[in-house]
């Protein structure tokens, strides 16, 4: 396979598995009704980054084909926190969750070394949110809400994502 097409395989198969990537995990929990061993601060850690990352990708003005899946997670984060809210009764602090990831946003672009400065931390926000995650089953010893399928999928989807950055951009910050 040529490196084009490898480019090309990456970036769309990138693309359509992030397209249900969580779909399994919201499955879990809507069967389950329940959310142990899903750990609330790993999913805003991820939303985190995959804000900052979009936002950065946006900022420098990358080709879209690099960062378009991140919309799609963004949105099935969100659906997987509105469970986890519901199922946990707490579904009334929705409405801050939205101010602070909105402002957040928001306050991301303001000035060029605070997008830079946010997508440097980008490394730390994503590890301490699988961190979080496992931090969650050890304590809860309950791993049958949590998708090992969302979890495969993931993996595939970074690793491949990655590559196509320092392909397409030569930015290794960026990844």
């Amino acid at each position: 396979m040529d490196g084009n097409l490898a480019l090309h395989f990456a970036n769309f198969s990138t693309l359509f598995v992030c397209m249900v990537l969580k779909f399994p995990q919201i499955f879990v929990l809507m069967r389950a009704k329940a959310t142990t061993g899903v750990s609330l601060n790993s999913l805003l850690l991820e939303l985190i980054g995959f804000i900052v990352f979009m936002s950065y990708q946006m900022y420098y003005d990358y080709p879209p084909v690099t960062y378009l899946e991140y919309p799609i997670l963004v949105a099935q984060d969100v659906v997987v926190l509105l469970l986890i809210l519901h199922y946990n009764r707490n579904l009334k602090h929705i409405l801050i969750y939205a101010a602070v990831f909105i402002g957040g946003w928001q306050l991301l672009t303001v000035q060029k070394w605070v997008i830079d400065l946010a997508m440097s931390l980008c490394t730390f926000i994503s590890a301490g949110s699988k961190l979080a995650q496992l931090q969650c089953l050890w304590r809860s010893k309950d791993s049958r809400q949590v998708s090992s399928l969302t979890w495969g999928l993931a993996t595939y989807t970074c690793l491949a994502r990655i590559f196509t950055t320092t392909i397409t951009t030569g930015d290794t910050q960026g990844q």
